[in-house]
């Protein structure tokens, strides 16, 4: 636990932009050990990712168990700090999030992402006052276990189109502002690419902001001069490597060709991966 603490605290830090953080989203150990060895400071999970690696649809349709049974693979194969995306929290009460988080942070887990959007279509978003009182249990729950884990609020107004442009993004300042009250530490705004829309909300939001990288967005330096401390890249990587498997196996079942198989990487390297010496400390 106390190494779970300053994974916690060293991973806090990094949100002091600058520089930005740049978190890569992995989704099973191979590719949190990937990311790990590419230099990367700390690493985070995609909910979509995890769950197709699980076999299930995203939107909190895999088990909660295996949800975090998995996360605990991915914490045991890296040394930096792991951040859990855990979606609207896989409840529907403050005791559940208390719960959920309690379990995720046994997993290892030293940061979590709670959305504030619904799959409900008549109420796409949570009240601010639920969303707060969902936030403000993780926080509860992450003091009682003794592990400052940053959470990540997320606010989806802009992902679920609710409201205009004005008060849409006037709401999204109120809703950060009430989560940082109820103990988040960052602000997840999804869906925004707009370079100017996101120099108004860094100015606006008070603390660490989070963007998610798209293909065809500016680079990391321009996120960072607009003021963005946190970059992650959800299913970013997800999708095509799945695109890969996808072409691979029409190649394979259409031509019967195996030009398709060439690799960068190969066995040895892999193997040198998950090559650590047993009872060697993370």
């Amino acid at each position: 636990m106390s190494q779970q603490r300053q994974l916690a605290e060293d991973f806090r830090k990094l949100h002091r932009a600058p520089p930005i953080l740049l978190l890569p989203n992995a989704w099973d150990p191979m590719s949190a050990r990937i990311f790990e060895a590419a230099g990367f400071p700390a690493a985070a999970t995609t909910s979509g990712g995890l769950a197709w690696a699980l076999g299930y649809p995203d939107g909190e349709k895999a088990p909660w168990a295996e949800v975090v049974a998995a996360t605990r693979r991915m914490v045991e194969a890296v040394r930096v700090p792991l951040t859990a995306d855990i979606e609207t929290g896989y409840g529907d009460t403050p005791d559940e999030i208390a719960r959920n988080v309690t379990d995720i942070i046994g997993a290892g887990a030293v940061g979590i992402n709670l959305e504030d959007g619904t799959p409900q279509p008549q109420q796409p978003v949570r009240t601010i006052e639920d969303a707060a009182s969902r936030i403000r249990a993780a926080r509860a729950a992450a003091d009682a276990a003794g592990v400052p884990i940053v959470i990540n609020a997320r606010v989806d107004l802009y992902l679920k189109h609710v409201g205009d442009e004005t008060t849409r993004f006037s709401e999204t300042v109120r809703r950060a502002e009430a989560y940082l009250a109820a103990g988040a530490d960052c602000i997840f705004v999804f869906a925004v690419a707009d370079m100017d829309l996101i120099r108004k909300l860094t100015a606006a939001i008070k603390a660490p902001v989070n963007m998610v990288g798209r293909a065809g967005m500016p680079g990391l330096k321009a996120l960072e001069a607009a003021g963005v401390a946190r970059v992650s890249i959800a299913s970013g990587a997800t999708l095509p490597v799945m695109s890969l498997i996808a072409r691979i196996g029409e190649e394979l079942a259409q031509k019967g060709e195996f030009d398709m198989l060439k690799a960068t990487m190969t066995r040895v390297e892999a193997q040198k991966l998950f090559a650590r010496n047993e009872g060697e400390d993370r």
